[in-house]
């Protein structure tokens, strides 16, 4: 029989003889399902007591009002009850003397004769230092694939006609995941009640997932409206991102393949390299996260460390992400000074890309590589690193049909060639800008966008790679034979 992290831990602790175990968590109720089956196995014809500040012991105790915490201890110490009491509210009351007083004695009383262990169950980490020693820690991870498939089918079953498709509740327990029990009954509940099972349920999902990462103030969501067919070329990288859309799973992680860590994606402005990381997460339908370094550097919200070391553990908590990281060198870049904020976050990110879950994927990207130190660019890190160069002529026309027909022309009404041919090596936002241009211009004149126009427009505009010749030749050269070609040829 599978045993979960939490079991072992659990059993850990019993098995350890600790009295006093604190479990982080909010989730009260599924606390105690998971202990339930535990308690036979811990404590031999032991049982399960609860409290609560409102409504007491439950089972309760004969005569006595045990809503008072003080009240309580005095009564579990002097009549100890064999198994787990989960004790719900009591770390509110940490700052008395007398509750500390209380778990105190129960300690000494309960290590004695170990038949009963208190579990206090807190949305906060708030132990108190005059009982670090005694308190056990855990931290309740979040619900796993199989706790979500069997409430979503819970609730499923109440709601006759309203099933979903295999292939979306597949899509949708991956979404699930990071959110807990709680949350997943009220989407899931919200989703069949309004008959958004048959439409586009993620959303829903992914939209519970931006108030949590909203928490975090340097996180921003992403809506999903992409994916890699709005890329116009870079082959290589739609490819490697296609052939990897399968093992970003939790079916990947049991069945021990590799599971994609991330990529740093570098090369030439207005290259497409940010819409990577929205392709990506549209073609694997997974939530896209963008981390603000700005706003972590800002000390708005506490130190660096802390505010990265917060939003780590956040983007950790709504997996599965993908984890967008953009212009890396200007925050991440070789820190100057050991001991500066810039150095502590810089060694974190490290710590962080070698140990983080397997269900977080990194979309990093740079347009100064050079900048970073070896440490980020290095295999184990990230999977692959792509260089995006100026577009070739075929990828030229691909933008240019899709960019067209984003501002409501029909392609097959333009000679693609011909505008290809006078953009040469012109960036994908520079061509996005001509075709802008010109049906503004055309609009004016009151008529409909053609060919002329948008040529007119490469007349006027001047391409980055004329205005930044040697920053161009200098950011190719490095990239020659150090990071692999998003586009497949020249």
């Amino acid at each position: 029989m599978t045993v979960s992290r939490f079991e072992e831990q659990v059993l850990r602790a019993v098995h350890g003889r600790h009295p006093l175990i604190y479990l982080h968590t909010p989730e009260e109720d599924r606390v105690l399902d998971c202990l339930k089956p535990l308690v036979g196995r811990c404590f031999p014809g032991g049982s399960m007591t609860a409290w609560s500040c409102i409504r007491g012991f439950t089972p309760a105790a004969e005569g006595v009002d045990t809503r008072d915490p003080v009240a309580a201890l005095r009564h579990l110490v002097d009549h100890p009850r064999q198994g787990f009491t989960v004790m719900k509210d009591l770390s509110s009351f940490m700052g008395d003397p007398q509750v500390v007083r209380g778990l105190r004695e129960a300690y000494f009383s309960f290590c004695r004769d170990y038949k009963s262990a208190v579990v206090i169950v807190s949305p906060v980490a708030v132990l108190p230092e005059s009982l670090e020693k005694e308190m056990c820690y855990i931290e309740l991870d979040v619900p796993s694939s199989d706790e979500v498939l069997a409430r979503v089918t819970a609730i499923e079953g109440r709601f006759p006609g309203a099933a979903l498709s295999d292939e979306v509740r597949t899509h949708v327990i991956l979404a699930l995941r990071g959110l807990t029990l709680m949350e997943v009954d009220h989407i899931m509940h919200r989703v069949f009640s309004t008959g958004t099972a048959k439409g586009n349920v993620l959303d829903d999902i992914f939209a519970e997932k931006e108030t949590v990462a909203k928490n975090a103030k340097f996180l921003e969501f992403i809506p999903l409206k992409v994916d890699t067919r709005a890329v116009g070329g870079l082959e290589n990288v739609k490819d490697w991102a296609e052939k990897r859309k399968g093992l970003f799973t939790e079916e990947a992680i049991k069945a021990g393949l590799p599971i994609p860590k991330g990529i740093l994606v570098m090369g030439i402005s207005g290259c497409g390299k940010s819409l990577l990381a929205k392709a990506i997460a549209g073609l694997w339908k997974v939530p896209l996260f963008r981390l603000n370094m700005s706003l972590i550097f800002s000390n708005l919200y506490g130190s660096p460390e802390a505010s990265f070391h917060r939003a780590l553990r956040t983007i950790e908590a709504v997996a599965p992400v993908v984890l967008w990281i953009d212009e890396m060198e200007a925050s991440l870049s070789t820190p100057k000074e050991a001991g500066t904020s810039q150095s502590m976050v810089f060694s974190a990110f490290l710590t962080w890309m070698q140990e983080k879950p397997p269900l977080v994927f990194v979309a990093a990207t740079a347009n100064r590589i050079e900048m970073l130190p070896a440490e980020i660019v290095r295999k184990g890190r990230f999977d692959q690193v792509f260089f995006c160069d100026l577009p070739n002529e075929e990828e030229r026309q691909n933008i240019i049909n899709i960019h067209l027909a984003r501002n409501g022309a029909d392609p097959k009404d333009f000679n693609a060639k011909f505008l290809a041919y006078c953009t040469k090596e012109w960036s994908g936002a520079e061509i996005e800008q001509a075709i802008i241009s010109a049906r503004v211009e055309a609009r004016q004149a009151g008529r409909t966008m053609t060919t002329d126009d948008i040529s007119q427009q490469s007349y006027k505009l001047v391409p980055l790679s004329k205005t930044m010749a040697e920053q161009v030749k200098a950011i190719r050269e490095w990239a020659f034979n150090r990071a692999t070609p998003a586009t497949g040829k020249r």
